[in-house]
């Protein structure tokens, strides 16, 4: 029987549903069908064998995904599921993973920080446990069997005033596209048993 799976993204000006469109090409090719949809256009998750979900971390994981993790909460529980977070910094404390769930991250992305004894206020706020934590929170009872952090896109043009300056001001990111396409493949490749089980 082939197994049917569910890549949910939410996405702030189009960068990361082109992440999510190349995790579900890669998820795809030993013959699974795959269904890429935002979550918006998403009413329920029965009928699938397993769902990864991803969104950018704009203040925060996107709240669009938060909130499809806590409405289809007790679905995702009885399924192997798997979220991606597309961010502009990362900091490295050697974290891999956060309360048995593991954490891949983007070698372009993860950066070590200047102190490692005190973090400064943005390396704090760009830690795994800073940016995982809450969805991990949003609904306990859903354990993604991989959390994958990739660096993504920055537009200030895409973004409201109120993101513009968080990202200016807090964030302090230039902008340009820093997806590494290679590792987005090569954790969804790693992906594929995880979901099987």
């Amino acid at each position: 029987m082939t197994k049917k799976l569910l890549v949910a993204y939410s996405t702030n000006s189009g960068s990361t549903a082109q992440v999510a469109t190349a995790v579900g090409e890669v998820l795809a090719q030993n013959g699974t069908a795959v269904d890429v949809r935002p979550i918006k256009e998403i009413g329920a998750v029965a009928g699938y064998d397993a769902v990864v979900v991803g969104g950018p971390m704009i203040l925060g994981w996107h709240r669009e995904a938060r909130a499809f993790l806590k409405r289809h909460k007790a679905a995702l529980s009885q399924v192997p599921v798997a979220y991606f977070m597309t961010a502009l910094s990362l900091t490295d404390t050697g974290e891999t993973g956060l309360n048995g769930v593991p954490v891949y991250q983007d070698p372009r992305l993860a950066q070590p920080p200047k102190n490692p004894d005190k973090l400064g206020f943005k390396e704090r706020f760009a830690t795994v446990e800073s940016y995982l934590g809450p969805a991990l929170k949003s609904a306990p009872q859903v354990k993604p069997v991989s959390v994958a952090f990739f660096k993504g896109k920055l537009e200030y043009t895409k973004l409201n005033i109120l993101q513009q300056l968080f990202v200016m001001l807090v964030i302090g990111a230039t902008p340009g596209d820093f997806r590494d396409w290679e590792a987005i493949r090569a954790w969804a490749a790693g992906l594929q048993p995880l979901l099987d089980t």
